[in-house]
């Protein structure tokens, strides 16, 4: 969802003559994408030197794991390790510099580290990336997705799941939640965002009907945004390709770096890494955006259904 919550490639032929570039990232910022891209590196110049994780693992006294961690950009990467690393791999002195940067990076805090106590652990991976993509496409069939909600939509929601929580609380969640929405007004490129929402997120009798009345007019105006594409699927058409879940995919500007695919459910939220599961959920989500109405659509449908409240 991202909503409810408040939330094998060929081996290159030498170390030395693929010296591909790797991007920087300002020092200030999130630290997902400095560990992605150093992570990819890493796993390039492992490859490259036809070593197992494991084997790899023993250069910097740790585990196969450790270093499965490392490649995914799921951990910090100390600057000793990544030394130790390139010594092992036998590569080019000359890109030492470069990722050792990127090291010192991992260790930034992430942008929402301030209201880390009310964001999940589980998605906390997909908040960093989020912010940092060019794209996201994501189905939701339960709730409205969170970078489209409503204040009212938000504190509704928010109210009903933490029960006795304190207005203060409450309104912290959803200041939270609309800071997390700025990522589709920034400048020079905003996010683009293409969601296809199950109708019957709409019907559901999850907020007040007034709320879902301003929920679906913010939605109306969401369409008229050249970044924003919205879709909406028929009753039972996503269920039969999708389930009832959530399905979220991001792609990064950064060239390279892996797709991510996020999937949440009420108490947890799985990532998806094997090239061949990411393909699956990128083939899912074409079915979804194929049976969906039209996006030039989407406004007629949400007028008929802002009728009935």
């Amino acid at each position: 969802m991202a909503s409810a919550t408040i939330t094998g490639s060929r081996k290159p032929r030498s170390a030395r003559t693929r010296n591909a570039p790797v991007s920087t990232v300002s020092a200030q910022g999130d630290p997902l994408v400095p560990r992605m891209l150093l992570g990819r590196r890493l796993r390039e110049l492992r490859e490259a030197a036809r070593l197992s994780r494991r084997k790899a693992g023993l250069a910097i006294y740790g585990s196969e794991s450790k270093i499965t961690r490392l490649e995914l950009g799921r951990s910090r990467a100390r600057a000793g390790d990544v030394a130790r690393l390139l010594d092992r791999y036998g590569a080019d002195p000359g890109e030492l510099a470069t990722l050792l940067a990127l090291a010192e990076q991992t260790d930034a805090p992430p942008w929402w580290h301030a209201d880390g106590d009310i964001v999940p652990r589980w998605v906390r991976d997909y908040l960093s990336a989020e912010q940092a993509a060019k794209l996201v496409r994501t189905f939701e069939a339960r709730f409205v997705p969170g970078l489209l909600q409503t204040e009212d939509y938000v504190r509704e929601l928010v109210a009903s799941r933490t029960g006795s929580g304190s207005e203060a609380e409450i309104e912290r969640r959803v200041e939270f939640r609309m800071r997390r929405q700025r990522v589709l007004r920034r400048r020079p490129r905003p996010l683009n965002l293409w969601v296809v929402l199950d109708e019957g997120a709409l019907w559901r009798p999850t907020v007040a009907p007034e709320t879902m009345r301003g929920q679906i007019l913010h939605i109306v105006e969401l369409c008229r945004r050249p970044n924003v594409t919205i879709q909406i699927a028929p009753l039972g058409i996503s269920g039969q390709v999708a389930g009832d879940g959530s399905l979220t995919l991001v792609r990064f500007p950064q060239q390279g770096l892996q797709d991510m695919v996020y999937l949440e459910r009420p108490d947890n939220a799985v990532y998806p890494t094997r090239r061949a599961e990411i393909e699956h959920h990128w083939h899912l989500f074409n079915t979804l955006v194929t049976e969906a109405s039209p996006p030039e659509h989407t406004p007629r449908v949400l007028a008929r259904i802002l009728a009935t409240y």
